[in-house]
């Protein structure tokens, strides 16, 4: 018998790989001429929704048929995901949101992100001799910012009272949902790592185990909880008794958010941000977040023939990953909360800044190392959810605890956990994201919005941490170079980079790995392994797409839902 070497096992596998997506493809490329697209999009005349959990997509149009808004929609079905997504998101976490507003005709951004306590210091993590901030227990808390980032949407773009919107997850908490198999699977890896902290197995497990696929999963607690906000607003949130609860939790496990860190908290409005990309206008909100990391990715982009390239060619994905390093070096650099360090925004993303740093581009060699910009001189595990409405109002966004089910550590009797988001602080003095008192930590999750002529195009978002701001990119990218449909441009086989410099003080070095989906021919493999990318197949965290085109011209929504999660888009 011959001895396959390892090598040949890897053509082979990937060959294989090749041959099964061909096989699955070729029906619907047949009918549609899309070779990637899983299913059909969904286009309806009404409304549109897509989420990751089809139940909470099902609950956002029944608020719609009840005369609700397209926010009003958007808090149902995020409170919807809160409980049947723990791991990913919940009322303990962050949110931010663009909102397309049909009378106005104007972009709105919300940046709902909490803010370190007040009394824990960075002298304090030095103390411990921690040269990171830990990713559980109580030093990575911050102030969750999603109830109020659902009462400042709703007190402007809200049409139904907010007891009636979150009517539907009160409902699922106390009479129960099946859990589906993708976050029974994630469930199940979350609890061992949080089993010790403050009230998590009492929440989040019956009898230290976590539930299986299909098991009906009730939330009698996070019930009690989401009512009490519908009946008396934000301020029990923050201000009454549910805060000196979370407070007490907290400091009672040794940790230091206080009442008064969240009777203080509020959130932004914020102007967002855009680039134009061969005529797509492409949005996204400032930092914290790193949103403009997209922006400057595409900008670096613009400038070389991407759809002569080719989908899935070496030329193509060593330049993107190349875009990508550039832009997350800055990323690291710069990004952090703007009330805090002056974030050069407009010389980051503009034109002129990107000209100059596709200067350092390679087309033949991966680059092993980047240094940051100077923008300065060109001044001028998450949920992500889009819904649409017949008023033309639209929706984009993204909810998260980040590190899946969060800290670990959840408030006595209210049914929730609260996030560690504070572990993206760098604890390196000097930076512009070192940890200080009431700071915004840097945050990865992004919601994404499209115009074109200053009309609605695209609502879209993809989860998945570092992922996101690549795939933002990507996603634009196929749509605009390479003519692929809303669902097909989710479906097709990602790149995604990790390994750059990060905002918490880690540095690039051997300039990273690429991990690349099932799909991308084994020469174009080769080749690039050859030019120096490191490369993984089919190994990674390729993120989770939800978007909503609307197309003027039909008077039609499209909706696409992500294939990779167990999520749908649907609409009437």
């Amino acid at each position: 018998m011959t001895r396959i070497r390892p090598i040949d096992r890897t053509v082979l596998m990937v060959l294989l790989l090749n041959l099964v997506v061909a096989a699955a493809a070729s029906g619907a490329d047949r009918i549609t001429g899309h070779p990637f697209a899983t299913r059909s999009e969904v286009i309806a005349t009404e409304a549109m929704a897509a989420t990751s959990q089809p139940l909470a997509t099902q609950i956002a149009l029944e608020i719609l048929r009840e005369g609700g808004s397209a926010v009003d929609a958007a808090i149902a079905a995020n409170a919807a995901l809160g409980l049947m997504e723990p791991t990913g998101n919940g009322i303990g976490g962050d949110l931010f949101a663009i909102v397309w507003d049909a009378e106005t005709e104007q972009l709105y951004g919300l940046n709902a992100s909490g803010r370190s306590p007040a009394s824990l210091t960075l002298e304090e993590f030095r103390r411990r001799g921690l040269d990171q901030v830990p990713p559980y227990g109580v030093l990575p808390i911050s102030v969750p910012g999603c109830v109020d980032g659902w009462f400042e949407l709703h007190d402007k773009f809200g049409r139904m009272p907010m007891r009636k919107v979150l009517a539907p997850a009160v409902k699922y908490a106390r009479e129960g949902f099946p859990v589906s198999e993708l976050i029974a699977y994630y469930w199940q890896l979350s609890v061992p790592a949080r089993a010790e902290y403050a009230n998590f197995l009492e929440t989040f497990t019956r009898n230290g185990r976590a539930p299986i696929k299909g098991e009906v999963w009730t939330n009698e607690m996070l019930a009690r909880t989401l009512e009490t906000i519908g009946r008396k607003g934000r301020d029990e949130f923050y201000r009454g008794e549910m805060a000196r609860t979370i407070a007490r939790t907290v400091q009672e496990a040794g940790g230091f958010l206080s009442y008064e860190d969240l009777a203080a908290h509020r959130s932004e409005w914020v102007r967002p941000v855009s680039t134009n990309y061969r005529g797509v206008d492409v949005w996204e909100l400032p930092p914290n977040g790193q949103g403009i990391a997209a922006l400057q990715i595409l900008n670096i982009l613009e400038g070389f023939d991407i759809r002569d390239m080719g989908f899935g060619s070496k030329q193509y994905i060593h330049t993107f990953l190349e875009a990508k390093k550039l832009a997350f070096e800055d990323r690291a650099k710069y990004y952090a909360d703007m009330e805090f360090s002056a974030v050069p925004v407009a010389g980051l993303i503009s034109k002129a800044y990107a000209d100059e740093r596709r200067k350092l581009i390679d087309p033949e060699r991966a680059g092993r190392r980047y240094d940051a910009g100077n923008p300065a001189l060109y001044e001028g595990d998450t949920i992500y959810l889009t819904v649409a409405d017949g008023a033309g109002n639209m929706v984009s966004l993204i909810q998260s605890n980040y590190r899946g089910m969060g800290s670990g550590i959840c408030p006595e009797g209210l049914g929730f956990g609260l996030q560690d988001r504070g572990e993206l602080f760098s604890l390196k003095g000097g930076e512009a994201n070192t940890y200080a008192p009431k700071k915004r930590p840097f945050h990865t999750i992004i919601p994404a919005f499209a115009t074109i002529d200053g009309e609605p195009w695209l609502s879209f978002g993809v989860m998945g941490g570092g992922t996101q701001p690549q795939a933002h990119a990507q996603i634009i990218v196929n749509l605009v170079d390479f003519g692929m449909n809303l669902q097909e441009a989710g479906d097709a086989p990602r790149i995604l980079h990790t390994g750059s410099s990060e905002p918490t003080g880690t540095v690039m070095r051997d300039g990273g790995t690429t991990y690349l989906e099932q799909g991308i021919d084994y020469e174009v493999l080769r080749d690039l392994s050859q030019m120096g990318h490191r490369i993984q197949i089919n190994v990674g965290s390729f993120g989770g797409y939800q978007a909503i085109r609307f197309d003027k011209q039909q008077g039609v929504y499209y909706g696409a839902s992500e294939s990779r999660k167990d999520g749908q888009a649907a609409g009437y």
